[in-house]
C-alpha cells in the first residue's frame, strides 16, 4: 500500500513572528529574520467566476446541438436531397432509383442510352448520303455549329490490316484520352478516322496516327515525345480498345462532326482562331476547316486497308510535305490543288466525250453526267484497216453470242437427287 502523507503548513505564534534585534558591533548590520509564514507556499485557490464561465459554455453547446437536431427532425429527410420523396431519401435513393432495385454502382444502369451521340453504321451511311445529295459545291450555305456527322469507316483489307488498324487507333485513344469519359475517347477516335477519309492526310489509320513521328512536333504528340515508353494499364487499354473497335465497325460519333483538329484546354495554338470551333468534349477542344476542305464533299477518300507497321517511323524516314505542314498551310495546299483540278476539268472540251460539267467551283456528284470514253487513237496502218472497228465485239467469232462449247458452263450436269 503506498504511503500517503497529508502535508499541512505549520502555524507559528505571533510572538515568534515579531523580528528580534541582536546586539552586534556597529560595523556589522544584521538583517531582520524573515517570517516563517512568508516562506510557506500559499495553497492555490480556484477562481469562481472562471469555473462558472466554463460550465455555461458547455451548457450552451449542448443546447445548440439539441436545437439543431430538433429542427432537422422537424424538417424531415427532404433537407438531404430537395425534391426527393421522404421515403426515398430515408433509403438513400436517387430520384430515378426504385426501392429494392438499387445497389452500389447501380446508377450506371440508369444512364440514357440514346444520349451517347453514337450513330449506327446504317444510320450514319443514310445521313451521309442525304447530306451529299444537298451539296451544290461552293454555292452551298456555309455550315454552322457542329455540322453534319462524318462518313462511317469500316475496317477492310486482310486480317493483318484490320489488326494493325485496331492497334493504332487503340494506341491513339489511350495515350490521348485514357482518363477521359467515353465521349472524349470517341471524339479522338472520330478525328483520326475523319483524317483517314480526307485526301490531305494518309489513307490508313496507322499512317494518320504516326504521321511525322520521325521528328519532334508530330501530328499526335504521344508518337514522338516519349509517351510510348510508358507501359499501358490493362484496364484502360481494354476500354480504349472497345472504343476503337466500335469506330472501325462503322459507328460514328456525331457530336464531333467533321472535326480534323483538336488541342487540350490547357493550351491555345496560334491556328485555333483560323478554324471553326465545334465544341469542347472531355479535355479537348475540337475544330474543322472553314473552307471547302471542311465540307462533306472533301471527305471522299476510300479506305481499303493496306496498313503500314503499327509503330513510329524511324529517324531515317523522309517526311512528305504534308507531314510537316501546319493546319493553315495544309488547308491552303488542299484548296490550291482543288482549284487546279477544277480548272483542268473546265479546260477539257465538252464535245470530246459529251460529258456534262459543272460550273467552276462546283464538284459534280458521283454519277452526275456519266462521261463517255473518248475514241482511242491508233496507228495509221490500223486506222486504214478500220481502226476501232477491228476490236469491237462484233468482229469476234460467233458475234456477241456465247460459244456453244461453253453454253452449259456453270450448270449442273445432272440435278442433285434427280
Amino acid at each position: 500500500m503506498p504511503l500517503i502523507i497529508d502535508y499541512r503548513p505549520m502555524k507559528l505564534p505571533p510572538e515568534a513572528i515579531t523580528p528580534r534585534r541582536v546586539a552586534v558591533p556597529a560595523a556589522r548590520v544584521v538583517e531582520p529574520l524573515v517570517a516563517a509564514e512568508s516562506m510557506v507556499a500559499p495553497r492555490p485557490t480556484t477562481n469562481p467566476s472562471r469555473k462558472q464561465e466554463g460550465v455555461y459554455r458547455r451548457w450552451a453547446g449542448f443546447t445548440g446541438v439539441a436545437v439543431l437536431g430538433f429542427a432537422l427532425w422537424l424538417a424531415g429527410p427532404g433537407w438531404i436531397a430537395p425534391g426527393v420523396p421522404k421515403a426515398a431519401a430515408r433509403d438513400g435513393l436517387q430520384p430515378f432509383e426504385r426501392p429494392g432495385d438499387s445497389f452500389p454502382g447501380s446508377a450506371f444502369y440508369y444512364l440514357a442510352n440514346d444520349d451517347t451521340g453514337m450513330l449506327a453504321p446504317d444510320a450514319a451511311r443514310s445521313a451521309w448520303d442525304a447530306q451529299l445529295a444537298q451539296i451544290h459545291g461552293d454555292d452551298a450555305a456555309s455550315m454552322t455549329g457542329i455540322g453534319p456527322a462524318a462518313r462511317p469507316i469500316l475496317a477492310r483489307g486482310t486480317n493483318l490490316d484490320q489488326s494493325r488498324a485496331l492497334q493504332c487507333l487503340t494506341t491513339a485513344i489511350y495515350y490521348e484520352a485514357a482518363s477521359e469519359p467515353d465521349a472524349g475517347q470517341r471524339a479522338v477516335a472520330q478525328v483520326v478516322l475523319n483524317r483517314v477519309a480526307h485526301p490531305a492526310w494518309p489513307n490508313t489509320v496507322c499512317g494518320v496516327v504516326y504521321q511525322g513521328s520521325e521528328r519532334p512536333g508530330c501530328q499526335f504528340s504521344f508518337a514522338c515525345d516519349g509517351s510510348l515508353a510508358r507501359k499501358p494499364m490493362t484496364v484502360f487499354w481494354e476500354r480504349a480498345r472497345r472504343v476503337a473497335a466500335d469506330a472501325l465497325a462503322g459507328y460514328v460519333y456525331a457530336p464531333v462532326g467533321l472535326a480534323t483538329h483538336y488541342h487540350t484546354s490547357a493550351v491555345h495554338p496560334y491556328w485555333a482562331p483560323s478554324l471553326s470551333f465545334i465544341g469542347t468534349i472531355g479535355a479537348h477542344r475540337f475544330y474543322r476547316w472553314q473552307g471547302a476542305a471542311g465540307r462533306p464533299a472533301a471527305f471522299n477518300a476510300v479506305y481499303g486497308g493496306g496498313e503500314p507497321v503499327a509503330a513510329p517511323h524511324p529517324r531515317s524516314w523522309m517526311p512528305a510535305a504534308a507531314d510537316v505542314a501546319d493546319p493553315i498551310q495544309l488547308e491552303k495546299a488542299f484548296e490550291a490543288g482543288r482549284i487546279e483540278a477544277l480548272k483542268a476539268a473546265q479546260a477539257a472540251p465538252a464535245a470530246a466525250g459529251g460529258r456534262k460539267t459543272a460550273s467552276f467551283g462546283q464538284v459534280p456528284l458521283q454519277g452526275y453526267g456519266e462521261a463517255q470514253q473518248p475514241r482511242p487513237q491508233f496507228a495509221p496502218a490500223i486506222e486504214a484497216r478500220g481502226g476501232d472497228a477491228l476490236y469491237r465485239a462484233g468482229q469476234l467469232p460467233g458475234g456477241s453470242a456465247v460459244n456453244p462449247a461453253y453454253e452449259n458452263a456453270g450448270k449442273w450436269i445432272a440435278q442433285p437427287g434427280g
